[in-house]
């Protein structure tokens, strides 16, 4: 099965893009990168791949690998338009976060948000996670002119977790971890008809899920949909994901 996976030019998260890629391709499946204009190659946050902080707060060494391997193969290089997406042509999508600038591109794009709306109508297996969220509570039916997330169970990226590591590094980054003014939590329970559909999750810290562990990873589904809140919960997201991709 094909699985498009949207992106900026620049600044995503590494591991919300690598671990999904590493497992639905080790599953068989083949991912379609889409980037502004076709033929970018596009690059994750570097603060990801080296440490925030003094070496901290970055990506883990597998999710690094992952996206190194990725950075090599030929879907990564030959990325097609966001103009030129044929929603029918996929069978499922997933829409990575990040939260450094160069995200704006991505989760502002009405071109974008237009071939979103005509994936979710085809009902098939749809995947956001973290800021990735935003373009589904940002994307309007365009019958009833509501966000698609309006009658859904969803989660994101939470106040608590954009808030804390924004403080953490507001002393050296400003507001590197502040996208947008509002809170993405914020943005995404004023797109929903019931805001208490909203799934914050379990109350953490650092802590994540790993390819072997879900003890600290948290996913929502909501019949082909299916979200998650951060990096920490990439392996079951992208694992729930695949079944979804196979029961469709």
């Amino acid at each position: 099965m094909r699985v498009l996976m949207p992106l900026p030019d620049r600044d995503f998260d590494v591991t919300e893009v690598a671990v999904p890629w590493r497992v639905l391709t080790g599953a068989g499946h083949q991912v379609v990168f889409a980037t502004e204009r076709a033929g970018t190659q596009p690059a994750a946050d570097p603060r990801l791949l080296s440490g925030v902080v003094f070496g901290k707060l970055g990506a883990e060494d597998e999710p690094k690998e992952f996206y190194r391997q990725l950075t090599g193969s030929s879907e990564y290089r030959d990325t097609i338009a966001w103009d030129a997406i044929e929603p029918t042509a996929f069978d499922g999508l997933i829409l990575p976060g990040g939260h450094a600038p160069g995200m704006r591109q991505y989760l502002g794009s009405a071109t974008l948000r237009d071939k979103v709306a005509e994936f979710w109508k085809l009902g098939r297996p749809v995947g956001a996670i973290c800021h990735g969220v935003l373009v589904l509570a940002r994307t309007r039916d365009p019958e009833t002119g509501r966000s698609l997330l309006w009658d859904r169970t969803t989660t994101c990226l939470p106040k608590y977790m954009e808030r804390s590591a924004y403080l953490l590094t507001a002393w050296k980054l400003g507001r590197y971890y502040r996208t947008y003014p509002a809170y993405v939590e914020d943005e995404v329970r004023a797109a929903l008809a019931v805001p208490e559909r909203f799934e914050r999750g379990p109350w953490g810290g650092t802590k994540r899920g790993t390819a072997e562990d879900d003890t600290h990873a948290f996913v929502v589904e909501d019949r082909n949909y299916v979200s998650a809140r951060w990096p920490g919960d990439a392996y079951l997201f992208a694992r729930r994901f695949l079944v979804g991709l196979g029961a469709s």
